[in-house]
């Protein structure tokens, strides 16, 4: 989401998910997504007249940032903190003593820097993540994005004889690019989606991870007897079900149910393995496998209580390991499984996974100094940075490698299995990059949020779900995407 999570560090700052109002389950557009879509309406600003100029171009600069212009760097203070980037700007630093970058970082990425898109003065990149996260269809539809093509083509930062995009894990280059050949957004985390658990809580049962929904009940009908719930999950944000939800969907009718779905097909939702789906997880809500007030539970809370041993289950993404490291226990085992299907009529095997590329970082078109900008990404992407990244963080990079001589933390060591176990079974939906408010409050919250709530039947969740895709297929002042 572009898919972090918010620190809770009891500042009392936003976090990511706090904007996402109730109001949003009567298909209300929210007034932070409204006020940027007309505010991006017009380009904003001048022709950046001041924009830095181009420096020499060498081996070790060969994206030729000016050496003496100031960088400005706006990083979302998520699940992954700011060390990270803190550390990449600290090499830029060094590697440009005259150019003086300004660092910061805000939970606030829509509000804070929504104004200065407007004036023509954004900052020179980005990490657009987060509640506030500004839609990066529009951005892209109204130029408001530079084309991170030079970067890619670049000499990578620890091997010369190997362009940037070649040392990329796969598919990270295709989910930057919206519609056509020009890359707009370079996803920095690589992050595994599915359903996070204990070990030590399914040994402590005598259970195995379920494969099948029978066996998911069972082991469900299992922790009950134990007073435990089977599942619980971010109830004040339910666009984190489809964590686990779509690639069931995927590997039950095939990843082409998932595409006709990113594609706003018409029926597309009414297809058998969404019923089928949705039928599934709507059981866990009907036998009382659901901790009691998980649709109250914001992300914090349902991780904690899950952590803590209440649930079994929670649909999430890699980062909750280190977003939760403070009330997982040491010996909690952690663990990450691919979504249990349905049953061996399943298209897909079981291991089928989402993953795909978190994090999106971007430059924008109006940057002063939008080469500066690329040349820290260039950095960032980096054996060093990413293994820097992965050992802070817990979580992989878009850089395909970095945990050499790493010692994997469990969730991440599980994570990599995963990958490993699904080989080419792994889904990426786009939903979630390419249409933000469909997503996350008419699918999340109007949609699933009132199914696994007891308030919609799935035949009504689906029908309601297909209205909105519908209605946002037919929107003309929403530009629209479709896989290649």
């Amino acid at each position: 989401m572009g898919s972090t999570s918010a620190e809770n560090n009891g500042t009392g700052g936003v976090g990511r998910r706090d904007l996402i109002k109730r109001s949003a389950a009567l298909g209300l557009i929210s007034v932070p997504t409204m006020s940027f879509l007309s505010a991006c309406a017009s380009s904003g600003g001048d022709d950046n007249g001041d924009k830095a100029e181009t420096g020499e171009k060498t081996a070790k600069n060969p994206l030729g940032a000016n050496d003496t212009a100031g960088m400005e760097f706006v990083l979302f203070d998520g699940g992954f903190g700011k060390e990270y980037a803190e550390d990449a700007v600290k090499i830029y630093e060094k590697n440009f003593p005259k150019a003086k970058v300004k660092f910061s970082a805000t939970q606030k990425i829509q509000s804070t820097l929504q104004p200065r898109f407007n004036q023509g003065t954004p900052p020179d990149l980005i990490d657009n993540s987060g509640a506030e996260q500004m839609d990066m269809g529009v951005l892209a539809g109204k130029n408001q994005l530079t084309d991170l093509t030079p970067l890619l083509d670049a000499p990578s930062y620890d091997d010369p004889n190997k362009k940037v995009r070649d040392t990329l894990r796969p598919g990270i280059v295709e989910m930057g690019q919206l519609d056509g050949d020009p890359v707009w957004i370079m996803y920095y985390a690589y992050t595994v989606y599915g359903v996070w658990y204990s070990q030590k809580a399914l040994d402590s049962l005598d259970a195995t991870y379920p494969e099948t929904w029978d066996e998911m009940l069972a082991v469900c009908e299992k922790a009950k007897k134990q007073g435990i719930a089977g599942w619980t999950y971010a109830g004040k944000y339910p666009y984190y079900l489809p964590f686990s939800l779509y690639p069931m969907i995927g590997k039950v009718g095939g990843v082409e149910v998932l595409d006709a779905i990113d594609n706003l097909e018409p029926n597309a939702w009414k297809h058998p393995a969404v019923k089928a789906c949705f039928d599934a997880y709507y059981e866990l809500y009907a036998k009382g496998y659901i901790l009691k007030g998980t649709p109250g539970l914001d992300h914090i809370q349902s991780q904690t209580a899950w952590a803590k041993g209440k649930a079994l289950f929670i649909p999430n993404g890699s980062w909750v390991e280190n977003e939760s490291a403070n009330v997982i226990p040491a010996d909690f085992n952690l663990a990450v499984s691919a979504p249990t299907g349905i049953d061996s009529s399943d298209k897909m095997p079981f291991g089928t996974i989402w993953a795909s590329g978190g994090e999106p970082f971007i430059v924008p078109a109006k940057a002063k100094n939008g080469t500066g900008g690329m040349e820290q990404l260039r950095i960032m992407l980096s054996e060093a940075s990413s293994k820097n990244f992965t050992s802070k963080v817990k979580s992989l990079t878009a850089y395909n490698g970095g945990t050499d001589g790493i010692t994997l933390t469990p969730g991440l060591k599980s994570g990599v299995a995963a990958l490993e176990k699904a080989g080419d079974n792994v889904v990426n939906p786009r939903l979630q990059d390419w249409y933000v408010q469909l997503q996350k409050e008419k699918i999340g919250v109007s949609g699933l949020g009132e199914m696994m709530a007891g308030r919609l039947t799935p035949a009504e969740a689906i029908k309601k779900i297909q209205a909105y895709a519908d209605e946002t297929a037919k929107d003309t002042s929403i530009k629209h995407y479709k896989h290649q």
